[in-house]
This record gives structure tokens, sequence and C-alpha cells, in this order.
């Protein structure tokens, strides 16, 4: 029996993205964007590494519309990665919002994957996978915030459904796998002590490096005094952080500086606008 589809339109989009040495300079090598996903390259100060700012010409994501994005960065390249905004999840007629991330770094090269934050909205769907692949040397650094309802507009996310999965592996082993899950209830499965406490939003921060076990001790130091619930722990070449709070702005405004000692770098422009 075919299944109904439904007659709404959906938006579609894919970017690849690929840097390569060139010259002793970093050079953009692949631009391929299609439906809704842009890339904006804002010019770097002097000395920093390129910047890609990802625009989602749509507005936001609801139910059965795509995005697939992929970053290759050649040997000894470095690039950082952010957003235009926050990315919004409206409420879903049928099917999810779906996002796949694939990233790809050779020997020596450096990412900075900092997105602004996902805002997902009452009786939203979503669904989100990222597959980062290192190679030996290779320096990665990546947060994804989640923010269920905007609290200054006095908004919750009482149902919907939620999944967001990592998988990072060097060298073809697995160092890192991740999946949130959240179906049904969100806003009672929040409020759970076990869970974020009631808070609203909430922050995954991935550090993949040489020298990440010798970050450990100075990223707690950060996090001293901060107004989030936040944590960060180092094994298998890992710094993995995970912080939560009541609001995202408070959320943001506490992972600054962490962001910034990973990154060994200012955020990006976008983020302090």
């Amino acid at each position: 029996m075919l299944q109904a589809r439904s007659w709404l339109p959906r938006s579609e989009g894919s970017l690849r993205l690929a840097f390569q040495r060139r010259d002793g300079r970093i050079a953009l090598d692949v631009l391929h964007q299609a439906g809704v996903l842009r890339a904006r390259f804002p010019k770097p100060e002097a000395m920093e590494a390129p910047e890609a700012v990802l625009v989602n010409t749509a507005g936001g994501l609801t139910g059965g519309d795509k995005l697939d994005i992929g970053v290759t960065l050649g040997e000894g390249t470095s690039l950082t990665v952010t957003s235009a905004a926050a990315e919004k999840i409206y409420r879903a007629r049928d099917g999810e919002a779906a996002i796949r991330m694939r990233l790809h770094l050779e020997a020596g090269a450096q990412l900075a994957w900092l997105p602004q934050p996902t805002i997902l909205f009452d009786a939203a769907r979503f669904d989100r996978h990222s597959e980062v692949d290192l190679a030996a040397g290779a320096r990665f650094l990546a947060v994804e915030t989640l923010i269920f309802g905007r609290a200054a507009m006095g908004e919750d996310v009482h149902r919907g459904f939620c999944r967001d999965a990592w998988r990072i592996r060097r060298d073809g082993r697995l160092l890192f796998a991740d999946s949130l899950q959240l179906d049904g209830g969100i806003a009672a499965a929040l409020d759970r002590p076990a869970a974020l406490g009631g808070a609203r939003a909430t922050a995954l921060v991935l550090y993949s490096a040489p020298d990440a076990p010798a970050r450990l001790e100075p990223a707690r130091a950060l996090l001293e005094g901060a107004l989030s619930s936040m944590g960060v722990s180092s094994w298998n070449g890992l710094l993995v952080a995970r912080a939560y709070a009541g609001d995202g702005r408070t959320l943001q405004s506490d992972l600054a500086p962490l962001l910034e000692f990973l990154a060994d770098r200012p955020l990006p422009r976008v983020w302090r606008c």
C-alpha cells in the first residue's frame, strides 16, 4: 500500500566545503551549495584561519525538511565554521526535520565547529546525526547547543521528538559515540532531576586533539563561578564538557571562555553581534 505523502512544500539543502593548502596558503578547493543552504566567507583578520558562516535561507526547519552538510579539510589546513543565526525547529505536521553532517580532517588539520544554538518549538520533531573522521594529529573542536523553547517569550516544549547523535573516529577507530533522544513528553522528561532538573538549554562541547588531556584542569578552572551547571572530563584523547542552564543566553555566556580557550582564538564575530 502506498503511503500518503504530505502536500506541504519541503525545504532541502546540501553544502560541501573542502579546503587545501596551496603555495603556503589555505584555499577553498570545493564549494557546492544547493537548495536552502549557503556559505559565506567573511574576510579573515591578519594571520587568522578562514571562517565559513552557514546560512539557511528557509529561516528554519519543520517536519520533512532535510539538510546535508559535508566539510573536508586537507593536510595542515584550518577552518572555523559557524552559522548566521540560531537554527529554529518549528512544529511538525509529519516527519522529522533531519540534519546529516559529515566532517573529515586529514593529518594536522584543525576545525572549530561553532554554530549558534538550535531552538526547538513545541511539537517540533528533530533528528540530527553527525559523523566525524579524524586523521592522526588532527584537532577538532565542536559545540552544539539545544534550547527547548525561548524562555524570554514564555515558551516551552511540552511534546515533540529530539534525537542528536555524534560519532567521532580517529584513523578509523571509534573514539566517541553519544545519542540524546527525547520522545513524547519532553517538558516532563527535562524536569526530572536525573535529566536537566527543569533547565531548558543544554550544550555538548567536544575537543579531540593530542593535547586534550593536558587541557582538562585549565578547562575546569574556567568553569568555576559559572551560573550554568557544567562538568568536563577527559579520556581516550578527548575532552568532553556538558552544561545546562535555564536559558540559552546564560549558557552561551558561560561557554564562551571555554570555547575560546580550546580554540586558541576569539569566537566568530556573529557570536558577538
